[in-house]
């Protein structure tokens, strides 16, 4: 790399690094919130749901009001909003005024997040150094994630929840200026009209599915509100398909929908964020309720599969080159499922418990992100420069969802084996089985979403299928 693309690489990643910290800073942090600013305990979820809706149900349209309008202006605006509602949100008095912060910063992950991935894939050709690119994203990605409840354990230990928002108002600045200084704009000479009914139909319907999946755990599968989300969802979707076959300019061209990269890349994304996710709310349960450790001992327990994720994301260029992009996201769906699966044996021994989750979460951390850059490199290569954003705001979508569904998917499986509760709470050795039996389902789910990659995955030579036959019709980006 040059050290243009250096200073580049790293304002991207560093703005991926800060979205994923944001993702789970707070986790740790809501009792505290809670108390201070008078929310309910049926309302609390709410702060961490409030984000979720707003970037899974915004990052396809601004992905493609990217590749329009110019990724590096909606990565800057992006960076800008995100200070101002982390400032917002540091200084609320009232829950009202937190989930306010909380969705804009959620809006903000979904201009940046796929504006700032186009922005690595259009700096860097499809290669190994796009590929060294991305599994650079890849692994802070990840680390991000696990790090982030470690994070806002320690600053709400020592100073307040309050600087678990304040702690983006530097990072963000800073972030803004290398992007002015570094960032080279990048758009697409086709501007098509912006497709408002597409716009309008998907964004609605990923709210109302994220809205309905969310409120499963919380209100239960039967509930009205659940099912009739979910339901809305499903109609819109259709709704948002019908309008893309026909209108001429359609937000989501149907052939790259169809696209055979594409699509299997972006299921096997789904399934590795979902169920890892998922699987780090099973082995919290599990360590705390049934192990009794503490919450900041539980977040010290995730730096190993923080760390086994650096690992993997470093090394995943390597292994895409020999084994190409398919057989990397079969292996590292394949290691990430056995090492879940293999969760389902843990019981009450402390010594024999601890040892067991710090190997499998290591190793386990090395095959999600192994598949994380996989799935990357696979749904984004063989596009135009022109729909890259459309790829990238796929990508990130899924990434999205699958943090958004994972858990509260997971968590209603591991409840069928909870056995009677006492006040709403389950016995410690109710909470071993439902635990243990969700982490045997999260990893054979893992297993069958690797085993039908293996069978449907196209790909030409070491990397992806080309997804477009059109040929590339984006002038290089020039310097601002």
């Amino acid at each position: 790399m040059t050290g243009k693309q250096k200073a580049t690489l790293v304002v991207l990643l560093g703005a991926q690094f800060m979205f994923a910290i944001d993702f789970s800073i707070l986790t740790v942090a809501l009792p505290k919130i809670g108390d201070d600013l008078g929310f309910s305990i049926d309302n609390l979820q709410w702060v961490v749901t409030s984000f979720a809706l707003m970037a899974a149900g915004f990052m396809l349209l601004f992905g493609r009001i990217g590749d329009t309008f110019g990724r590096k202006r909606l990565f800057l605006f992006g960076m800008v909003l995100l200070t101002v509602s982390s400032a917002v949100g540091g200084f609320a008095d009232s829950p009202e005024v937190m989930l306010a912060a909380r969705a804009a910063q959620g809006l903000a992950t979904a201009i940046v997040t796929p504006s700032g991935l186009a922005l690595i894939t259009t700096s860097f050709e499809e290669g190994p150094l796009r590929n060294k690119a991305l599994g650079l994203n890849g692994a802070l990605l990840s680390l991000g994630f696990a790090s982030g409840s470690i994070l806002g354990g320690i600053l709400t230990d020592l100073l307040s929840w309050r600087w678990d928002f304040f702690i983006n108002v530097p990072v963000g600045v800073l972030l803004f200026v290398g992007g002015v200084l570094f960032i080279r704009e990048s758009r697409s000479d086709i501007r098509p009209k912006l497709d408002v009914p597409g716009a309008v139909t998907v964004t609605l319907g990923l709210l109302a599915f994220t809205f309905g999946v969310t409120g499963g755990e919380r209100d239960g599968w039967a509930a009205p509100q659940t099912w009739g989300a979910l339901l809305l969802a499903a109609v819109l979707f259709v709704a948002f398909y019908v309008i893309e076959l026909k209108t001429p300019e359609p937000l989501a061209p149907v052939r790259i929908l169809h696209a055979n990269t594409v699509k299997w890349g972006n299921l096997g994304g789904l399934a590795t964020f979902s169920m890892e996710s998922a699987l780090s709310f099973l082995l919290t349960l599990y360590m705390q309720q049934v192990l009794g450790l503490t919450p900041f001992q539980t977040g010290l327990m995730f730096g190993f599969l923080g760390l086994g994720a650096f690992i993997g994301g470093t090394v995943a260029p390597r292994i895409i080159g020999r084994t190409g992009a398919k057989g990397a996201l079969v292996l590292g769906l394949l290691i990430q499922a056995v090492m879940t699966g293999v969760l389902f044996w843990l019981g009450e021994d402390m010594a024999v418990s601890i040892t067991a989750i710090l190997v499998t979460t290591f190793i386990g951390g090395f095959g999600h992100v192994l598949a994380i850059v996989a799935y990357t490199v696979t749904a984004t290569s063989g596009v135009p420069d022109h729909e890259q954003g459309l790829v990238t705001g796929l990508a990130t979508m899924t990434q999205q969802i699958g943090f958004t569904i994972g858990i509260p998917i997971m968590s209603a499986v591991a409840a069928t084996q909870y056995g009677p509760l006492t006040n709403g709470v389950a016995s410690v050795s109710g909470v071993l089985e439902g635990t243990t039996f969700g982490m045997l389902i999260d990893g054979l789910v893992v297993f069958a979403v690797a085993l039908l990659i293996l069978l449907f995955l196209r790909t030409a030579g070491g990397g992806a299928k080309s997804a477009s036959a059109e040929p590339r019709q984006e002038k290089q980006p020039v310097v601002n």
